[in-house]
Formats: structure tokens, C-alpha cells, sequence
């Protein structure tokens, strides 16, 4: 019954307004003040959420939606969704589930090379990728591994010194890392911003930032899907001298959310950052050094 609601959802959201039209506060006057204590049937749950809850989404599936970004789900993405929720993986490291760590490094690979990444942002290339969950989380990554790599080399308490790069089209997690206190020496190049889609010229930007030691990122998280076309690809000239690269699969790549894929070109600087290796998550695959552990690069 769900995925005939599902179905029919689809097949009618065009008739839909794309904005919702209710009011602040409009669903505790539908909804009991609590749980029940007995279960309803499940046509019961579907009309009330037919009632009660489309009329409080804002459709972003609609094809007459046109704000913000895209954000192109699929039905392909949804019975992904289905089977990754039948699983309900837990995949902090490889140990407690292999198949999801190696299938996503896989993927991670094929995706940047048809993205055509340079080979050291691959696995393949002793770099590598992985899902987070938004830009602000790749972003926030990145920034703790270029500010804790400078730090090691000129010291912790040289760390007021420090400053982040960006134009004002830059992705508004700047600005929110750096008021969390986050100042590393960094530089964020955007492919594609939401407020108007600008490209920063990353070839330019790239050797400045290489001349200086600045880590770049490139944020291509809106219009980096396009660049697996031929006739976009020239959009990530100058790529090769970046340090890490970020899209969102679910803004143009029919991926539902969550899904930031990020590539590093040294995963050793994300996880001397953020790796915690306490006793009870020890184990022989980890200390082998042979399997990646999703937690570390996160």
C-alpha cells in the first residue's frame, strides 16, 4: 500500500502548489496533543498523512519547482533508499559491515572517474572518497584537517594567525565554521553556488594557493554533477592542484538526501583530525591499515 501511495504521489505531484500554503503552527491543531496508546490500521496512517501532512510539504519534486537548487530524486534513488533501510547499516568502521565501507569506496572511485578527477583523489591514486551527509559536513572536514596540518607545523598557539579564504558567493558553512571558532588556512572555491550558480576560475585560484601552502576545497556542490558531461567538464580545469572536492549527489544526480560525496587527496590529514580509536572499537582489520574506517574521515 505504501508504494502505491508512493506511485500515486508521483505520478500526481505536478497538480500540487509547489509552495506549501498553511500557516505556522497548523499541524498541532490536527494532530492529537499525544501518541496513541493503540494501533491504527495502516489506511488509517495513510489518509492522515495524505490530509494532514502533503499538504504541509513544500514540493521540491514537483517539476515546477524552481527555487534554491534542484533537488532530483528518482525512483531508482528511492528503492536504494529501501534497501539501505532494510539493512539499517551501522558502518562506522569496516568491521561492522564490510560490504557497505568497500561498496562505498567503490562507487566513490567510479564516480570520480567519471567525473574525470585527477587519479590522486581516487583510491586508486592513494587518495579517496566519501559519503557525508551535506556540504557544511565536507567542508567542516576539511577545514579541521588543513587547520590541524598547519598547526603541526608551525604550532598550536600560532593558531590566531590563521585565516580562511572565500568569496562572498562561498558556501554560507564558512561562515558558520569559522564563527564555531574554526579559522585554518584554507581556501573555498566554488563550482556552481546557489545564490546565482557563479564558477570561481580554480586554475588561477589553485596556483596562488599552492604558491602560499592553502589547502583548497572546491565546493562544487550544486553544478558538479554536470561536469561528468564532456562539454562541462572544463568548469574543474585546475582541479589537479586542489586538495579535497565536494559535490552533492542529491542536488543534480537523482540521489535522495543525505548525500555529499567528498574526495581527499591525502586521507591521512582527515585522519589524524578526526580518527578516535578507543578500546572497544580495536580490532585486527583496523590496525592491519588495509581497510578504510568510515568514522576516521568524518
Amino acid at each position: 500500500m505504501i508504494i502505491d501511495f508512493i506511485a500515486d504521489h508521483y505520478k500526481n505531484v505536478d497538480k500540487y502548489p509547489v509552495r506549501s500554503q498553511v500557516e505556522p503552527g497548523y499541524l498541532s491543531k490536527r494532530l492529537p496533543e499525544s501518541a496513541p496508546n493503540n494501533p491504527e490500521p495502516i489506511e488509517k496512517i495513510l489518509q492522515d498523512v495524505q490530509e494532514h501532512i502533503v499538504p504541509g510539504i513544500t514540493h521540491w519534486q514537483s517539476p515546477n519547482y524552481f527555487a534554491y537548487f534542484p533537488s532530483s530524486g528518482s525512483i531508482a534513488g528511492i528503492l536504494g533508499e529501501m534497501l539501505s533501510t532494510c539493512f539499517n547499516v551501522v558502518g562506522f568502521n569496516w568491521m561492522s559491515s564490510p560490504a557497505a565501507t568497500e561498496l562505498e569506496s567503490i562507487v566513490m572511485d567510479w564516480l570520480g572517474e567519471m567525473l574525470t578527477l585527477p587519479k590522486p583523489f581516487l583510491f586508486s591514486g592513494n587518495g579517496g572518497g566519501v559519503l557525508q551527509g551535506t556540504t557544511c559536513e565536507a567542508i567542516l572536514c576539511t577545514l579541521v584537517a588543513a587547520r590541524d596540518q598547519i598547526l603541526r607545523n608551525i604550532g598550536r598557539e600560532n593558531i590566531t594567525k590563521l585565516v580562511v579564504y572565500g568569496s562572498d558567493q562561498t558556501h554560507s558553512a564558512i561562515q558558520k565554521d569559522v564563527e564555531a571558532g574554526l579559522i585554518p588556512f584554507f581556501l573555498c572555491a566554488t563550482i556552481g553556488t546557489t545564490s546565482t550558480t557563479a564558477v570561481d576560475p580554480l586554475g588561477p585560484l589553485c596556483k596562488i594557493a599552492k604558491k602560499h601552502s592553502i589547502w583548497v576545497h572546491v565546493d562544487a556542490a550544486y553544478a558538479g554533477s554536470a561536469c561528468i558531461c564532456p562539454e562541462f567538464r572544463h568548469f574543474l580545469d585546475g582541479v589537479e592542484d586542489a586538495d579535497s572536492f565536494s559535490l552533492n549527489a542529491h542536488k543534480w544526480f537523482f540521489t535522495t538526501l543525505d548525500s555529499c560525496c567528498l574526495w581527499v587527496k591525502d586521507p591521512s590529514a582527515l585522519i589524524k583530525s578526526l580518527s578516535k580509536y578507543p578500546e572497544y572499537l580495536r580490532n585486527k582489520a583496523s590496525e592491519s591499515k588495509l581497510v578504510v574506517d568510515c568514522k576516521d574521515w568524518q
